[in-house]
């Protein structure tokens, strides 16, 4: 199942199941969690995996990010735990600006941190009334004698509440601007969001006239979406990995029930509808899969070419998610409906993959869009 891939990610994969493996035992209790599990920050930060998240000049351990690297790894992680997954995968996604645009004084100072998992990260983009078009932004950025002003806020932040610093998206002088605004920055509140279908570290925020330096801008005054298409460049394919992940633990646990649970006669798994359910699930995992690793390995090379690849692969791989976890609920019957059994849980835990960082049906706009600019 490792489809050919190097020593290097295959030793990366045997560090994840590791990592996986260690957290397995409370896994349940923090994916129910809306707040951080010590237990799984701890073990995190002990794997030094969070090292794959920036630069090896501050400490990472490639030039750049991998995004391969970090799709195979979100793949074992999100198997055994939701919260461990989104732990890893935002300590890239929200200080990935930082490595592309930040300055020396802001990538020596959190970039380190951010690799050791001392430093927890965070983006915050979409607001009460924005999600996947952030060209409405309400938040806005001002320059002042003193540096900077920021006013406005932000909602469903993953997150907020826990991270260190938040990257922040905000429109100046009609155009977008990003700016890194330490957690206990004066103005600064946060309340925790309410309580979703799949229990996550979320949060509203409100930035009340919030008085920066200068030097808290990352990049050019005004490019602010470049370095938001450049982060979803390197980490989108990602959510395909983590997706592929989700969707062979719901496999495994239906091959488990099916293979033992007898019904008229035999196992479940050699009743004709069964098996038909059984192997289609086997081989859209192995479609999105095979899709989602292209799509990462396109993205090593180049990931802002890549990402429509990325794109696709997204879209592909959560649709899948979602329809193979929903058939195995089915094929388990009243053991896939008890409530926090691993089943149920990433039951619920596929459907929000449909929608963040970028929903499928605005992925299929832009796919459709880069498809009729490609054909002649």
């Amino acid at each position: 199942m490792n489809f050919d891939l190097d020593p290097a990610y295959k030793a990366l994969q045997a560090e994840a199941r590791e990592l996986a493996r260690t957290v397995g035992p409370f896994a349940a209790a923090a994916d129910e969690m809306s707040e951080v599990h010590p237990g799984v920050l701890a073990a995190l930060r002990k794997s030094g995996l969070s090292s794959l998240m920036v630069p090896a000049a501050y400490g990472g351990r490639n030039e750049q990010p991998d995004p391969l690297a970090i799709c195979l790894v979100r793949e074992v992680l999100m198997g055994t735990s939701s919260h461990l997954d989104s732990l890893f995968a935002l300590q890239g996604i929200g200080s990935y600006a930082i490595s592309v645009g930040g300055s020396e004084e802001q990538r020596s100072t959190w970039l380190p941190r951010v690799a050791r998992a001392e430093s927890l990260a965070a983006l915050a983009l979409t607001e009460e009334d924005v999600g996947s078009d952030l060209k409405r932004v309400a938040t806005e950025l001002t320059e002042t004698a003193d540096g900077l002003r920021l006013h406005g806020s932000k909602s469903f932040i993953s997150n907020a509440g826990a991270a260190d610093f938040y990257i922040v998206f905000a429109k100046e002088a009609g155009a977008y601007s990003v700016v890194l605004v330490p957690a206990n920055t004066k103005g600064v509140s946060i309340s925790p969001t309410p309580v979703i279908m799949a229990p996550h570290v979320l949060g509203e925020m409100v930035f009340n006239n919030v008085t920066l330096p200068a030097s808290a801008r990352l990049g050019t005054p005004g490019r602010g979406l470049d370095l938001v298409f450049a982060t979803l460049a390197v980490f989108r394919v990602s959510v395909a990995g983590a997706a592929c992940g989700l969707a062979r633990a719901a496999l495994e646990e239906a091959v488990r029930h099916t293979r033992t649970r007898v019904q008229f006669g035999r196992p479940l798994a050699k009743l004709g509808p069964v098996a038909q359910m059984l192997a289609d699930c086997w081989t859209e995992l192995e479609m999105a899969q095979l899709l989602t690793y292209r799509a990462a390995s396109y993205a090593v090379a180049d990931p802002a070419a890549a990402l429509p690849h990325s794109s696709m692969a997204k879209l592909a791989a959560t649709e899948a998610a979602s329809k193979i976890v929903d058939r195995c609920v089915q094929m388990m019957g009243r053991f896939g409906l008890i409530r926090n059994s691993k089943i149920e849980r990433l039951y619920r835990q596929a459907r929000p993959m449909r929608i963040y960082e970028g929903a499928s049906e605005v992925l299929r706009l832009g796919i459709a869009k880069q498809l009729t600019e490609e054909v002649r």
